[in-house]
């Protein structure tokens, strides 16, 4: 029966020679239901119950494809990682605050439909189409992970994902929470990804920074996660996908209501979620400082080894 198996399911067999050393790794489309008839039609008489075993016994078996395979080298992603281990054991050595911050997925408030299921006592509907003209708004939520303390800071905005609008949550959750669980504190660790608002090659961002290194007192050691690296940053694993659990199929229409669903996020480990809403308006496409450009060394020092990645911003005296 194996035999009749392996004959029937040959032509119906794709192979990836380049994947996992020499070991070539094969799939195939058919499924259980569709074999068992086919070996029926030949005469060979097997459940699909005894299909399913000759398909694991052939080390078949249901697989998700990952995303691993990194589309470009990146010159200098392994001497970053050090860098950063170095400076997360540092800081945490010194008891200094190390804040993980990025911007989730942006969604659209509104009857839309979302990936997940949740308990309900009937059918809940939502519109049929996910056209933005039908949206009564765009939800922007940042993040903030306080690495050391196992919480996380959510912002829930309402316009754009902006520098501006990464260093005023910041600020905001600085002032109402940070500084009071790091106040000895003299430099922050900030791990962030190297695009989007948080852009390493952005000078917005750099001079938002030393406005905001000014305004808390406090200097600000800035790491960023290499190109397609981001899936390493803290908050990712630690705060944004226990936030998506709790998000899971839920219909998001009010920012209100939103907040109070993200406040109850919560793990075994202890997690704890704070949430503000911010529905300030923020300018796009700001103008490049050319003096702030010019004489950046006298504002921020960058480090010897990936420079591009590594810059302190010092808080004035």
């Amino acid at each position: 029966m194996l035999h009749a198996f392996d004959t029937l399911m040959e032509p119906h067999i794709a192979g990836l020679p380049q994947n996992r050393g020499d070991k070539e790794i094969k799939f195939t489309y058919l499924k259980p239901r569709h074999i068992q008839s086919m070996m029926v039609e030949e005469g060979n008489i097997v459940s699909v119950f005894c299909v399913k075993q000759m398909i694991a016994f052939r080390d078949f078996r249901k697989r998700k494809a990952l995303k691993m395979n990194t589309l470009i080298e990146v010159k200098g992603r392994d001497e970053q990682f050090k860098k950063i281990n170095a400076y997360k054991a540092e800081f945490i050595q010194k008891g200094l605050p190390i804040l993980s911050i990025d911007t989730k997925k942006k969604e659209m408030l509104g009857d839309f439909q979302r990936q997940g299921q949740f308990y309900s006592t009937g059918t809940v509907k939502v519109n049929d189409h996910d056209f933005k003209s039908f949206s009564s708004g765009q939800l922007v939520p940042h993040g903030i992970y306080d690495v050391t303390d196992n919480t996380g800071y959510m912002t829930l905005g309402t316009d754009h994902d902006t520098s501006a609008f990464v260093c005023d949550n910041i600020r905001s959750f600085w002032y109402s929470h940070l500084q009071f669980k790091h106040p000895d504190a003299h430099t922050m660790l900030l791990l962030c990804d190297g695009g989007g608002s948080n852009s390493c090659l952005h000078y917005c961002f750099k001079k938002d920074l030393c406005e905001l290194a000014k305004q808390l007192s406090i200097n600000i050691l800035v790491a960023h996660y290499p190109a397609y690296c981001s899936k390493y940053n803290p908050i990712e694993h630690r705060l944004f996908s226990q936030i998506s659990h709790t998000w899971n199929g839920v219909i998001l229409k009010d920012v209100q209501a939103i907040k109070e669903l993200t406040l109850r996020t919560t793990t075994k480990t202890g997690l704890k979620v704070c949430v503000n809403i911010n529905k300030k308006i923020y300018q796009i496409n700001r103008p490049l400082d050319q003096n702030f450009k010019n004489n950046i060394n006298q504002f921020i020092t960058f480090d010897d080894i990936c420079p591009k990645w590594n810059y302190l911003v010092k808080a004035p005296n």
